[in-house]
């Protein structure tokens, strides 16, 4: 393999990663005035942030190795829904409260192994951000966990909206665990993150959780895959209209 098709797929990598950032962080930014309680709003406020930043620090990179005249902002702003190869679960709207609290479960456990393993990447600046955005992760898997257990072990309403929740998500957790070509690559050169083999220590721990949180874990029968090669849901278009719009209707403005 030589070292321009490393770099090339360094660059895709830290696309994609980007790419899950900013799109979950802006859903999460949706809460912002909607949230249950002025604390909760305040707190999912910080935790979009949280992604935006990380979004940035991915896309910095991504920009920095294609080394074509592109900024984070074109990335985050000038490419249509085809072109993002965000996880498809990101990208889902934001539901209900319950709802919002159970992807973040799933994924901030999931977050926590992935970024684990990426600090250990030969890509010093890969590693770097993963060292950074563990700290802020442990943080999220915190609030996500003590969450699920106040709303499964709740109310027989607050259970019932967990566990649709639960129910309805579980098809789009295995898109997570999935290795293409691109990732494949970059795991066999210590690059990127061997995800399958993630998910045995990911499901035992979700699977801990749920049942302390007397909810009932899904049983595999329907799966969800597509986001990594550009296939999204109706979704996808709707954010990035929103998301986009400023710089599209004002390019190449400044503050």
């Amino acid at each position: 393999m030589s070292d321009l098709a490393l770099k090339q797929a360094t660059q895709e990598y830290a696309t994609r990663l980007g790419d899950d950032s900013v799109i979950l962080g802006h859903r999460l930014s949706e809460w912002c005035s909607n949230a249950p309680f002025l604390e909760e709003d305040l707190a999912l406020a910080n935790v979009a942030l949280d992604y935006i930043g990380r979004a940035r620090m991915y896309y910095t990179y991504a920009a920095e190795l294609a080394n074509d005249g592109r900024t984070e902002d074109d990335f985050a702003y000038g490419r249509n829904e085809r072109e993002y190869h965000n996880l498809l679960i990101n990208e889902l709207p934001r539901g209900d409260f319950a709802y919002t609290i159970m992807r973040q479960l799933l994924l901030d456990v999931f977050n926590v192994h992935f970024l684990t393993q990426l600090m250990q990447s030969k890509d010093e600046t890969l590693a770097a951000i993963a060292a950074k955005a563990i700290k802020e992760t442990r943080y999220h898997l915190r609030r996500s966990r003590e969450w699920t257990l106040r709303l499964g072990d709740g109310t027989a309403e607050s259970h019932r909206r967990a566990q649709r929740a639960l129910d309805s998500l579980w098809g789009y957790t295995h898109e997570l665990f999935d290795l293409d070509t691109t990732e494949q690559l970059l795991a066999d050169a210590g690059i990127g993150v061997n995800n399958p083999a993630l998910r045995p220590q990911w499901l035992k721990e979700v699977a801990e959780i749920v049942a302390e949180a007397t909810l009932t874990l899904p049983a595999d029968g329907w799966a969800v895959r597509g986001g990594r090669v550009g296939y999204h849901t109706e979704n996808l278009g709707h954010i990035l209209t929103e998301m986009q719009f400023v710089h599209r209707s004002y390019p190449a403005q400044q503050w």
